[in-house]
């Protein structure tokens, strides 16, 4: 399976994993939170490994969890913009899919 992450994502996902729910050995995860036919809504969360998962490595040293039943896991773009406002947006070029903060 597939996962990118920019610059910026890697860089709060870094500080994130660094604040206290890095030290309970949890991981990074792309969740699908709603499905929409052809494109899914997707969100991040903390989470540990089972066996469902596959552990994709990332080019920025970021290790995302993904389900490997998951079809539209697979490809996600995970992104962090500063303006307008903070958040990240979870896409998946492939799917055609939609974001969600």
């Amino acid at each position: 399976m597939k996962c990118k992450i920019n610059r910026n994502a890697a860089k709060v996902i870094k500080k994130m994993l660094n604040e206290e729910e890095a030290a309970a050995g949890k991981m990074i995860r792309v969740i699908v939170t709603e499905k929409h036919g052809d494109h899914a809504h997707y969100a991040l969360t903390f989470d540990t490994p089972t066996e469902n998962d596959e552990i994709v490595k990332t080019d920025k040293d970021i290790d995302v969890l993904l389900d490997k039943n998951d079809d539209f896991l697979d490809g996600v773009w995970i992104q962090f913009f500063y303006v307008p406002q903070e958040e990240f947006v979870i896409t998946n070029p492939s799917k055609g899919s939609h974001h969600q903060h």
